[in-house]
């Protein structure tokens, strides 16, 4: 018993740790933040080379693109700290998964991006920075956000809101009234499975022929990899590994076509 015990403990001391300097140090309540081990990032940036088809070394050049950019940093502190939901976010958060959105939009190119679930809105500034630095090399992109919250997305504004707009109300509505094609389309609001499933069928005659569909409850669900066996796609899921944090880390799930 004594034995197990030691096993045990060794295996939950350092979630625990983890767990107690989080509870003193950040102000996030839900939709957490938190950096990634150096060698899940690297396995990161193998994932997103097998779904936006472009080498390891690109791959990890995107991914540390936005680790390192301090613009973005400074733009989400800023707006962090002059909003009332200030009480609720810390002011320097890091990216985790959403490296990967960054990463497969500045690999895809793509013309038209859609995330459901915006909250904060920091990935829609990832997505927004992406297609920003896509637009300086000559492949503009737009891309629209929505949420039934109409709060939602503080963090979004200029000069990452002059690429794209939150659209308000049921998703599922807004995602019938956009027009395709859609080149990347990330599911992130109501993660039960009936929704989700739900939110595919709204876009998956919009989806372009190259699309990416990617879901952030792909750890809870298996209704992208059953959309991407109905719909004869490749599907890769990658699984985050929090640097230094309690929480076990979600997770990039993607449906994709090879040699689209």
């Amino acid at each position: 018993m004594a034995h197990r015990l030691r096993t045990g403990l060794a295996y939950a001391r350092g979630p625990v740790c983890n767990f107690a300097s989080w509870l003193f140090t950040s102000k996030e309540h839900t939709n957490f933040t938190y950096d990634l081990t150096d060698l899940n990032k690297r396995y990161l940036a193998a994932f997103v080379s097998q779904v936006a088809g472009v080498d390891y070394v690109r791959a990890s050049k995107y991914i540390a693109e936005l680790d390192q950019d301090s613009s973005i940093r400074a733009h989400i502190r800023q707006a962090t700290e002059s909003s009332k939901e200030r009480r609720f976010a810390d002011a320097d958060p890091e990216f985790g998964r959403r490296l990967g959105w960054y990463a497969i939009v500045r690999s895809a190119k793509p013309r038209v991006v859609v995330e459901t679930g915006v909250d904060k809105g920091l990935g829609s500034c990832v997505l927004a920075c992406a297609l920003m630095r896509n637009s300086e090399e000559g492949h503009p992109g737009r891309y629209y956000g929505t949420d039934i919250n109409p709060s939602a997305g503080y963090l979004f504004q200029e000069p990452y809101a002059d690429f794209g707009e939150i659209l308000y109300g049921d998703s599922i509505d807004s995602l019938r009234d956009l027009d395709g094609p859609i080149d990347v389309f990330i599911h992130d609001s109501d993660h039960s499975a009936d929704y989700e499933a739900r939110e595919y069928s709204a876009v998956q005659d919009k989806l372009s022929e190259s699309a990416v569909v990617i879901s952030d409850n792909a750890h809870a669900t298996g209704e992208l990899l059953r959309f991407s066996r109905r719909t004869g796609r490749q599907f890769l899921f990658f699984k985050e590994q929090p640097d230094r944090h309690w929480y076990p880390g979600g997770g990039i799930g993607a449906a994709f076509k090879r040699g689209v």
